[in-house]
């Protein structure tokens, strides 16, 4: 019998190709996303706003009807976001931590009935989770350890059902996440009031030690090896980028004061 699997932000680079590497294996893939439709040949999709409880009552109801239970939800949703914490809206603060955290926990929440023996969660976090955020990166960073802190709680609550819960710390991927962390920085620029010399010289450091990314579907078949394992472990990573953690291995006072004489 093919296992069932369920891919939160199915209509993104990586949401796409890991729904075509599951598909690949032989899994019976379901996906959803806001966007109105998909052209994955044998994906089972469904548009669904994760900001909007009733939008996963429905998803769960419409699932439902085709099958009783789930091998694995796997959460590739989410939006990438640069601010100065100082300047940020309190409405823009709510929207990126309702669409990268509060969703997954919706859909965690209501579609635990359908996770049986063995089923696992996997949630993506970032490789910039466990290291100190940097500037005008902290609230994104925040919010994936944050993501990351429930991962854990979660896993042990559902340890005794048997079910597995797994963290994803990818680095760059080439998929609009890219491109979209360029405008961030530049609208950063743009915008700021009290960050003016500060932010276009972060945003020329960024473009000096960005990661070279991977594409999608390398990550995508790792996803599958990673989620099919028997035992799998709590954090798999991907692509990091070594100067982000050689930085992080320094005296908080030391990489402090490297950061403002760089930026300053």
């Amino acid at each position: 019998m093919k296992r069932n699997v369920l891919i939160i932000g199915a209509s993104g680079g990586i949401g796409k190709e890991t729904a075509k590497a599951f598909i690949a294996k032989g899994y019976n893939v379901f996906g959803c996303d806001i966007k109105d439709d998909n052209d994955i040949q044998g994906l089972h999709y469904y548009k669904c706003d994760i900001t909007k409880e009733d939008d996963i009552n429905n998803l769960f109801i419409n699932i439902n009807k085709e099958i009783d239970e789930l091998y694995a939800l796997i959460h590739v949703a989410g939006i990438y976001f640069m601010d100065s914490l100082l300047e940020v809206s309190e409405d823009e603060l709510k929207r990126v931590i309702d669409i990268n955290f509060l969703g997954a926990t919706r859909i965690n929440r209501i579609f635990f009935p359908l996770l049986k023996k063995g089923s696992r969660i996997m949630l993506t976090s970032s490789e910039v989770a466990p290291l100190d955020p940097l500037p005008f990166n902290g609230i994104y960073a925040m919010i994936k350890t944050l993501v990351e802190k429930y991962a854990f709680s979660l896993r042990m609550e559902v340890n005794m059902f048997d079910i597995k819960v797994i963290v994803l710390r990818p680095g760059a991927i080439d998929t609009g996440l890219l491109p979209e962390s360029s405008k961030q920085v530049q609208k950063l620029c743009d915008n700021t009031k009290i960050h003016k010399a500060s932010s276009k010289r972060f945003m020329n450091i960024v473009n000096k030690i960005e990661t070279k990314s991977i594409k999608p579907e390398v990550l995508a078949k790792f996803i599958v090896k990673i989620v099919s394992k028997k035992n799998p472990r709590y954090v798999y990573k991907k692509n990091n980028n070594i100067l982000l953690k050689l930085l992080n291995l320094l005296p908080d006072h030391l990489e402090t004061y490297i950061i403002t004489k760089i930026i300053k």
